[in-house]
């Protein structure tokens, strides 16, 4: 097993000791934090693989962290999943807005735990085959160009910031322009099988990368999913 680092961050101290337990029994480095603020500082200090954040923390809850989390460029390949008893499709949208890549319910099994998280370790960093040549990172499609090696997308001259689900969601998408990608391969590419996320996670992502590069290089083919269009 590679040697993944996990940041834990939740401000109730049996919770980060039974998750911490369970994990590092699994193998894995972790750290702790029982706020945002620190968690912050504990991931720019050691680029954790994954972060698991509680939602409700005092000072900084866990959709500002992540909203934090994902301003950092040393953070674009961090895989990023909440921790929370809250079932309210409001709370996942909020989360997915802040740029998670997945969530985790609890209570939860140590069985279970860890499961979850080698699955959404096997996410991480993961995005298109790795091109051959230099060259073949570099895409250009309109007015955007996309830096595959680099992550970053560049629109009217403009740099932008994409958090990695965007990032690949996008990857995907100009794979094939003209293709419909229906949400259930869109499902299967980003986020894995084994991985489960709310009805409405695609279309959040849609929305934002549509605020970022523009309405028009993305249409929707209602009931059946998205193409991305030169």
């Amino acid at each position: 097993m590679e040697n993944y680092k996990i940041l834990l961050v939740d401000d109730e101290t049996d919770i980060l000791d039974f998750l911490s337990y369970n994990l590092k029994k699994a193998g894995y480095t972790v750290f702790t934090a029982n706020n945002g603020k620190d968690a912050l500082k504990l991931a720019k200090q050691y680029i954790p693989h994954l972060i698991i954040l509680d939602v409700m923390m005092p000072e900084m809850d866990g959709i500002e962290t992540c909203e934090e989390i994902r301003k950092q460029p040393a953070l674009n390949n961090t895989v990023v999943a909440f921790l929370t008893a809250r079932s309210e499709d409001y709370s996942q949208i909020a989360g997915f807005e802040a740029g998670a890549d997945d969530y985790i319910a609890k209570p939860i099994k140590p069985k279970v735990l860890v499961s979850r998280v080698s699955a959404l370790l096997k996410r991480f960093g993961k995005t298109e085959d790795t091109p051959e040549t230099p060259e073949s990172n570099i895409i250009r499609l309109g007015d955007l160009v996309i830096d595959k090696e680099k992550y970053t997308v560049i629109n009217n001259g403009e740099e932008l910031s994409l958090p990695r689900k965007e990032f690949s969601l996008l990857l995907l998408l100009i794979s094939k322009p003209e293709k419909v990608f229906t949400r259930e391969e869109i499902y299967s590419a980003i986020w894995g099988d084994s991985i489960v996320v709310g009805d409405r996670t695609i279309d959040v992502h849609i929305r934002k990368l549509r605020e970022k590069i523009g309405e028009d290089y993305i249409r929707t083919v209602k009931g059946v999913g998205y193409k991305f269009v030169d």
